[in-house]
């Protein structure tokens, strides 16, 4: 969500903040600012949209000094505004704020009673006043740091500095993601590694509670009560390079066909075809674990949970074993009964997504055993799991995932593969086939992406249209699912994503002439169920898009537009039919001329409820 950056050293701070800043635009945000300490006094300029309007203000009266923090912010509290936009003063102090503080109503009413004036509609404004109480006080900066955590509940990332400390930068957190970095000459202070690529790839993840001070010559981290800890260092191996758009107009477009590559790292190294196994060695699991588990859970947010629910169908059919799937904001609230019998998989690109922590937490005080399968090494999710899946994706910058869900999809190939051997449920010999199988994909899906041009023809025929629906069944279900998000996020148009089987119980009512309907029909044993539900929709005069396998005639006779994938055996099809409307979502979006890199409303890493 929102974007922190902070620099100590000896240049100037000012074209350092701006640039990280810039790297973080992809999160989505509505405002943007920086304040700099110069001659021991802090100065902050802040402006409301894009951060080019920052720029120019800053452009129009310098701001100077050596040391600085910026902000893009995601309106929580407060509408988009100038005055709601980071980063945040109380006299001299002055701080950026990631996360929500949920009782901030009563510490801002405590706070005037004690006569301060609040400028803003911001939960972060009371964490500002906070620090100054304590600084007037007496106490240290990163002290009064420490005693205004102890009276916020929620969660938070702070970047904060002070007139009585020049030269040093306080970072601290607890549930947003914070990390620091350091050259010879300067350190640098991230809500996002990307942010200081640039500058350094090494890095160190700040843990739960963790307060670092921040120096040109030194970080110092230390836990909640000031006792210094030693937190372990990681260098990051893809550079900033990585997220450069390489000639394509989007992020998204440059991400989608980047997918064959990222199956590729995803499953490079992670099986042994002699044995018919996967070979992940930072599972963190015994095999006994997995062969005398009761059941799995997997459990994720928004695009990472539809590839949770391709994970169901994939591990009851493979591994034989029971799997329930859930949305963690509605696990965490539920009380689940998760226990210690039970293998725990959460999944977020992220790694930082807060309710996916908050359910992989509650998972394990009940005993759960909890991997996580995620993009983003040394994440929190990553750190606090049993055992760790990573995507091997590198940055993913457009807001609406695309390469992240594809490699998710490739880890739970794996993972499946894995639990099905150690459970004794398949051979070494079925094993084999299935990495046959599984190896194909990278080049079946460079294959699709070399027939974009069907798909920009499709899409200028519909892209005027409202609504969409789109049905699928069995383990491509989630696949329409997927593909109704992909159009309504990026390019407005309401979809919606059904089980075919599902559109007589209530969808039909919809369909028209004016609403395309979307249909994944695969080559398998529900195949003639869903010509059935095609036939139903075409009774009603809807136009027909239709994604089939390879060799299909017959649907070809009745859709009104259709696109062929390879035929590959059914449970290895969804990611296959999910590349075409990937394409068709970014198409249809481009002609309908809206900002597909950075949708409205939408963050790409949802570190807050």
């Amino acid at each position: 969500m929102c974007g922190i950056v902070g620099y100590v050293g000896d240049q100037e701070a000012v074209p350092i903040l701006i640039g990280g800043l810039a790297k973080l635009e992809y999160r989505g945000y509505d405002s943007s600012g920086v304040a700099v300490m110069g001659n021991g006094a802090i100065a902050v300029r802040r402006s409301v949209g894009k951060l080019s309007n920052l720029q120019k203000s800053l452009k129009e009266k310098e701001l100077k000094g050596t040391v600085g923090i910026g902000h893009t912010r995601w309106a929580t509290h407060g509408r988009p505004s100038e005055y709601n936009a980071h980063p945040h003063r109380s006299k001299s102090c002055v701080l950026v704020h990631n996360g929500i503080i949920e009782n901030y109503q009563a510490l801002k009413q405590q706070l005037e009673n004690e006569g301060y004036r609040f400028d803003s509609e911001t939960d972060t404004e009371v964490v500002a006043h906070l620090i100054d109480k304590y600084l007037i006080q007496g106490q240290g900066v990163a002290d009064a740091v420490r005693s205004a955590a102890k009276q916020v509940r929620g969660s938070y990332a702070l970047a904060v500095i002070s007139e009585r400390e020049p030269g040093t930068l306080i970072a601290a957190r607890s549930g947003c993601p914070l990390v620091v970095g350091r050259t010879e000459q300067a350190s640098y202070v991230a809500s996002d590694v990307m942010a200081m690529l640039a500058h350094t790839r090494d890095v160190t993840y700040l843990d739960e509670g963790d307060v670092a001070i921040v120096t040109r010559d030194e970080v110092q981290v230390t836990d909640a009560e000031g006792r210094v800890v030693e937190r372990k260092p990681s260098r990051i191996t893809w550079d900033a390079a990585a997220a450069e758009k390489n000639g394509y107009p989007h992020f998204m477009l440059k991400e989608i066909h980047e997918q064959p590559q990222t199956l590729l790292d995803t499953m490079r190294g992670r099986y042994s075809y002699e044995a018919g196994e996967a070979d992940l060695p930072d599972i963190g699991l015994a095999p006994e674990e997995f062969s005398s588990a009761e059941r799995m859970w997997i459990v994720a947010c928004g695009t990472s949970w539809h590839a949770g629910l391709v994970g169901k169908y994939l591990l009851e059919e493979v591994a034989r074993i029971p799997v329930h799937v859930d949305i963690a904001s509605e696990f965490r609230y539920r009380n689940p009964l998760v226990g210690k019998q039970d293998v725990f998989v959460a999944v977020s690109q992220s790694g930082e997504t807060a309710d996916t922590l908050a359910a992989a937490r509650e998972a394990k005080e009940k005993g759960a055993r909890v991997i996580s399968i995620v993009n983003v090494v040394g994440s929190t999710l990553a750190r606090e799991s049993d055992g760790v899946l990573y995507t091997h994706c590198g940055p993913e910058i457009g807001v609406a995932s695309t390469k992240a869900f594809t490699a998710q999809l490739g880890a739970l190939y794996l993972l499946a593969l894995h639990v099905a051997r150690v459970r004794g449920v398949m051979t070494a010999v079925d094993g084999k086939v299935w990495l046959d199988r599984l190896v194909r994909l990278p080049s079946l899906v460079e294959q699709l992406l070399g027939r974009e041009a069907e798909i920009v023809a499709m899409a200028a025929r519909y892209y005027k249209k409202r609504n969409f629906l789109f049905l699928g069944r069995g383990i491509n279900y989630p696949i329409a699912l997927e593909g109704s998000l992909k159009l309504k996020e990026i390019s407005y148009i309401h979809a919606e994503g059904y089980a075919a089987g599902e559109m007589k119980h209530g969808p039909i009512a919809l369909i028209d002439k004016d609403m395309p309907v979307v249909v994944l029909a695969p080559r398998d044993s529900l195949y003639e169920k869903t010509v059935s539900n095609l036939m139903e929709v075409k009774a009603r005069r809807a136009p027909v898009i239709a994604f089939v396998a390879e060799g299909e005639r017959e649907l070809g006779k009745t859709a009104d537009a259709v696109f062929t994938v390879p035929a590959v055996h059914p449970l290895l099809s969804p990611i296959l039919f999910t590349i075409p409307l990937q394409l068709l979502a970014y198409h249809i979006a481009v002609m309908r001329g809206a900002d597909v890199d950075q949708p409205r409303n939408l963050a790409k890493s949802v570190t807050v409820e």
